[in-house]
């Protein structure tokens, strides 16, 4: 397995509705077209309005290329910087977890 743990933080509040909605677009062709991406979970910061967080996993590093190769995934990282005044990034090795069915 190979994952991202990303947090990203939007301009303001026109910034983050625009990009919710960049999220939403390009997550539906997530789910339609990558068997081999096992999580793309985003989410709200409580407290933090304009942070957005992303739990990815994937199936394996060959998985995480081909997401990353898919035309859709390509136009959301150009968009992505408008709406966009922070990210960070942190590449995850899988250890162990519940929900994930995983051969070691």
């Amino acid at each position: 397995m190979f994952g991202l743990f990303v947090r990203f933080t939007c301009k303001d509040d026109v910034a983050a509705a625009a990009f919710d909605e960049l999220v939403a677009r390009t997550g539906e062709l997530i789910r339609a077209n990558e068997p081999g991406t096992v999580v793309y979970a985003v989410h709200r910061v409580d407290g933090r309005p304009l942070e957005r967080v992303f739990y990815e996993l994937y199936r394996d590093k060959k998985a995480f290329e081909e997401h990353e190769s898919k035309d859709y995934v390509r136009a959301f990282l150009s968009q992505r910087d408008q709406y966009l005044s922070a990210v960070d990034v942190d590449r995850l090795d899988f250890v162990s977890g519940k929900g994930v069915d995983v051969e070691h």
